[in-house]
């Protein structure tokens, strides 16, 4: 018990008292640990000695020493400039700082206020001899942190080169022990199975580039996404601007990253490096797709006007009795950008007439049959050449990985500085992350290959009755496979603008030539399967299952313009 200063006859002192870390401070339970109770023991002792009563007690749990910010310490700074104090005790020089700055402050503090600072372990005091103690003990404890953390930053370094994890596991692991063979406990990092999964779908929902960060944080605290809770801190759900720093953390996709260096990581891995580029790729961009707008509708960023070209967007016009009529009306004109006269299309309109135009695209069975034949001449060369391209992609990674060596190597040695460091990794991990996206692609049986196009072709003939019969979200993702854009013009009346590779297969001519009675037109002599590749046969990344017009509306995706560029790439006209 502290003894008040009006009432005692003897000189008055105050005891500080301060351990580093929660973990010391809350050790077997005990609020105060082990440390604190030794300090107080030991700061009484020496009160005892000088024939003077502590009358405060200032303690800091949990606080570096390397800064004089703490709160306890400062309100003992203020108690001793308030009240006739002799003494301030500490057990050590290095409990009140670790820095001569911080030293010099906190002695001229007290000597201000006439108290004179006391060591219960060191003969410090106000002779010369003392004073130059006191000034080495400093010295000392400022050396003694800064090698620590030297040394620590060191063993950090190391960990991360070996694959290990420097510090707390972010959100979707864990920091976990695990019994080893010998019957030791080895820290470790682990999934945690309930985060990791809900971090996999934002990572995958994101690469799509239909959400914004922020939308995408909302969803995830509604599906339940919170961050690790702590014994001082409950868990909270995920902000965007901390999805923001998940996204481009390449923890997830395997590597741990530690002072701008990248090294190969020894945990599991929760998205692969091909969603984690795709997603650096979307934030990257400054347009990542649709903007949230208040009226949302599956045509939108696909229809726009026939006058003067700009985007449609959606206006919700309400009558006095409360009726909502919706309207496609030109962008140009509402935003006062273009002197476009086009007046608004009711939307319901547009929907049919697009209805109707893909009956006139479908694919016909007579040019279908003539792909099928080629298709088959073609997967036999096909696989020579996909063989082939395996080897070149295989020696190529290697040589990618060995330059990603010398480079770590180099930048470790000081020889590369960390700019050039971070450019030249940055460059080679793209090119990896392309590799393995080629190579996963190619990890399929040409029987496979072949019973899925010819399903593709099967789609691509009904896409007028999968069209009809899909739900919205499936609908805009057929309008942006198959059309650059869709112009709507005055009436709702549509015309359309195939992108690639459907401007040549689904063209008006050449599907009356290939379809004319009697007429035999030979199909295109050479087949692509993925599209921005200039080798001849490649899988793109999605996979090859295509979905079927039986799926009707529950198709989980329908993307003709990924399934048919499997089947044509090089631009010719069918004669």
């Amino acid at each position: 018990m502290t003894i008040a200063p009006e009432v005692s006859t003897r000189p008055l002192a105050v005891s500080y008292l301060r351990v580093s870390t929660k973990e010391q401070a809350e050790r077997d339970g005990d609020p105060e640990g082990y440390s604190i109770p030794a300090q107080r023991e030991a700061n009484r002792r020496i009160a005892a000695t000088l024939g003077a009563d502590i009358v405060e007690e200032f303690v800091d749990r949990g606080e570096s020493a390397r800064s004089a910010d703490r709160p306890e310490l400062q309100k003992m700074l203020e108690f001793v400039r308030e009240q006739p104090i002799a003494y301030c005790i500490v057990h050590k020089v290095d409990r009140l700082a670790r820095n001569r700055a911080d030293d010099v402050t906190i002695n001229l503090a007290l000597q201000k206020a006439q108290v004179r600072l006391v060591s219960a372990t060191e003969n410090i005091d106000e002779t010369p001899s003392g004073m130059l103690l006191h000034g080495i003990m400093s010295s000392i404890a400022e050396f003694y942190s800064r090698n620590l953390a030297n040394e620590v930053l060191k063993g950090m370094h190391q960990k991360a080169k070996t694959g290990g994890t420097p510090g707390k596991a972010p959100i979707g692991y864990r920091n976990a022990g695990v019994i080893n063979a010998e019957g030791r406990e080895v820290r470790t990092i682990v999934i945690d199975e309930q985060r990791a999964k809900l971090i996999a779908w934002a990572f995958e929902t994101y690469a799509t580039g239909d959400w914004t960060i922020r939308d995408l944080a909302e969803d995830l605290a509604d599906r339940g996404l919170i961050s690790s809770p702590t014994p001082a801190r409950p868990g909270k759900p995920i902000q965007a601007n901390q999805l923001h720093k998940i996204f481009m953390n390449p923890y997830y996709k395997g590597d741990v990253r530690f002072q701008g260096a990248i090294y190969a990581g020894r945990h599991e891995p929760i998205v692969n490096s091909v969603i984690w580029q795709k997603v650096q790729d979307v934030m990257a961009s400054h347009v990542v797709g649709e903007k949230v707008r208040a009226h949302h509708h599956y045509l939108k960023s696909s229809v726009f006007c026939g006058n003067c070209g700009s985007r449609l967007i959606v206006h919700h016009a309400v009558n006095r009795h409360g009726n909502v009529y919706e309207y496609f009306i030109c962008s140009g004109r509402h935003a006062k950008r273009t002197e476009c006269i086009q007046p608004a299309v009711n939307i319901a309109l547009v929907e049919n007439k697009i209805v109707d135009h893909y009956r006139t695209i479908a694919l016909s069975p007579e040019l279908r049959a003539q792909i099928e034949v080629t298709l088959k001449q073609e997967l036999e060369e096909g696989m020579k050449q996909t063989r082939r391209l395996q080897h070149d992609l295989l020696l190529e990674q290697a040589r990618l990985q060995a330059r990603s060596k010398k480079l770590l190597d180099g930048h470790l040695d000081g020889v590369v500085p960390a700019e050039l460091y971070a450019a030249e990794q940055s460059g080679i991990s793209l090119q990896l992350s392309s590799i393995v996206e080629r190579l996963s692609a190619m990890t399929i049986k040409f029987s496979e290959l072949e019973s899925n196009l010819i399903g593709a072709m099967e789609l691509l003939q009904n896409c007028s009755e999968a069209y009809r019969r899909a739900p919205d979200d499936i609908r805009r993702r057929f309008n942006q496979a198959l059309f650059v854009r869709i112009l709507v013009d005055q009436g709702g009346e549509i015309r359309t603008e195939l992108a690639e590779p459907f401007e040549m297969i689904l063209s008006t001519e050449g599907t009356r030539a290939a379809t004319s009675a009697g007429d035999k037109k030979e199909p295109p002599a050479k087949i692509s399967l993925v599209e921005g590749s200039k080798d001849e046969l490649l899988v793109p990344l999605e996979g090859l299952e295509p979905p079927t017009v039986s799926l009707g509306r529950n198709c989980s995706s329908i993307e003709l313009q990924r399934l048919a560029s499997r089947v044509y790439r090089e631009k010719s006209s069918i004669k």
